[in-house]
């Protein structure tokens, strides 16, 4: 077949900060996901993107044509309305799953498509993985079941969800192109669309245990995706939120899913609270849903109720007893003082070497591994007293465990109080 483009035209446009037309761009991404387009020459055509830039117009086309290569969901059977939350991704960041089940008790249905992790930031079906029973498979037919049932589902993506960004992804993985802006916010848009769902919250975390470590750059990730779901007729919203240390007090996956069902039961750690309910509030306004009040839905079992249900649908049981790991190590605070700091990027790393988490796709996670903290940022603590929990089955792992935390907290003579706020901004 005669080919209507030339990729090396193509991509010499974008290395002289030149603009792509809508047909090229439709072209490009077929052709790739097509194999008319080599490897070598979209490589080339990413680091091109990431240094010289997209303007709105083209990420706006290339994220339509990634969506293009494949199927997309409807939702409109339903007779409800259908928002979702995406994630940029963190440390200790169990927020999606006491958050469906909470935006679902209001007659909001919440299609959750969740990923798994890889390397220091940990995955939602990772995490639920560790219930017994609990299937992340589901075809079409059974998601629309679910949630015209229970009203949240949260699951793997279909292989028919933009096929082109999981061929991109898996380019820009292994060619140092994950982090261009273009890239990531067509990437994460093109399948949030796709996905079918009326309403979308973003997520977008700054901080050392994020992806963005800047917050310019983290709130130009905002601003264009914000952009492209408006684009494209999804009411879209973001929140700019602090990932310099853990949300909660766990990092890895049963001990995750155990916080979770605590906030559930109208505990569990404030921030994790205060994210989940300000998400749950955005999400459902974004639906159209006025006067709700989710705190109200942790504390008097309705989320909980939804919660059960959904894990039951999904093959799981809610009551059985989560995976605990075999081995445990204790890390002591060095000095008294105020905790001025405490990593999440470290922590992160140091759940992931226990086990937490995979170094390439392919690894297999431990269910229990992780690390517990025992006290964060602002607490008061004493020379001598635990101040994290290391886990895994694996005790040779504690070493490179401890290394990755050797510079993880910083302790402060008392009368240092640091102000950490968890919601920086709001764009929409």
């Amino acid at each position: 077949m005669s080919e209507q483009f030339d990729a090396v035209d193509i991509i010499r446009i974008k290395r002289d900060r030149g603009t792509l037309s809508p047909a090229q761009i439709d072209w490009t991404i077929d052709a790739y996901t097509r194999g008319a387009i080599a490897d070598e020459q979209m490589a080339a055509l990413n680091m091109a993107i990431l240094l010289n830039g997209m303007d709105r117009p083209e990420i706006s086309r290339w994220t339509a044509a990634m969506i293009a290569s494949g199927e997309r969901m409807d939702f409109s059977a339903l007779g409800k309305p259908t928002s979702d939350k995406h994630s940029t991704g963190g440390v200790g960041d169990k927020i999606t799953l006491p958050l469906a089940p909470l935006v679902a008790v209001f007659g909001v249905a919440v299609p959750q498509l969740s990923g798994r992790g890889l390397g220091h930031t940990g995955g939602t079906l990772d995490k639920l993985e560790s219930i017994s029973g609990w299937r992340a498979q589901l075809s079409n037919d059974e998601m629309m079941a679910q949630l015209a049932d229970v009203g949240a589902v949260i699951c793997a993506a279909g292989a028919g969800l933009a096929p082109a960004d999981k061929k991109l992804y898996a380019l820009r993985d292994v060619t140092g192109t994950v982090e261009a802006i273009p890239l990531i916010a067509s990437s994460i848009m093109s399948k949030k669309i796709a996905e079918g769902t009326g309403s979308l919250v973003l997520d977008v975390k700054v901080g050392s245990g994020a992806f963005m470590k800047d917050e310019a750059q983290a709130r130009e990730l905002a601003e264009t995706m914000v952009a492209l779901g408006t684009d494209a007729g999804v009411k879209t919203a973001a929140l700019l939120t602090n990932m310099s240390t853990p949300l909660g007090l766990t990092a890895g996956n049963a001990i995750e899913v155990e916080e979770s069902v605590e906030v559930l039961a109208g505990g569990g750690p404030q921030d994790v609270v205060e994210l989940t309910v300000r998400l749950a509030e955005e999400m459902l306004e974004a639906a159209g849903v006025r006067d709700a009040d989710p705190a109200r839905a942790l504390q008097d079992g309705r989320a909980m109720d939804v919660w059960n249900r959904m894990i039951e649908a999904q093959g799981g049981d809610p009551r059985a007893e989560l995976p605990v790991a075999k081995e445990s190590e204790t890390v002591f605070a060095p000095a008294d003082g105020v905790l001025v700091e405490l990593d999440a990027l470290s922590v992160g790393v140091a759940a992931w070497r226990l086990g937490a988490g995979r170094a390439r796709k392919e690894d297999a996670v431990q269910a229990g591994a992780g690390v517990r903290l025992h006290a964060k940022p602002g607490a008061v603590v004493r020379a001598g007293e635990p101040l994290m929990t290391l886990l895994t089955d694996t005790p040779e792992k504690f070493d490179r465990a401890r290394e990755a935390l050797e510079t993880a907290v910083v302790i402060a003579p008392e009368g240092a109080r640091p102000a950490q706020q968890l919601i920086i901004d709001r764009i929409a």
